[in-house]
């Protein structure tokens, strides 16, 4: 399985599915689609809506 990058639009933060989010809970190789839908950008807080998918 490929794993993604999704990157917020507003601050640029990258959340790469390989690596996850461990200091958030979200283990390795956790597909963007499968986090939490409260789950906020680390950096700058903003929801899940603001990531786009890196193409």
């Amino acid at each position: 399985m490929l794993m993604a990058e999704w990157i917020c639009t507003k601050c640029g933060y990258i959340y790469n599915e390989a690596f996850g989010d461990v200091a958030h809970d979200i283990p390795k190789n956790t597909p963007f689609e499968k986090i939490d839908p409260s789950w906020i950008c680390p950096r700058c807080g903003a929801d899940k809506s603001f990531f786009v998918k890196k193409s």
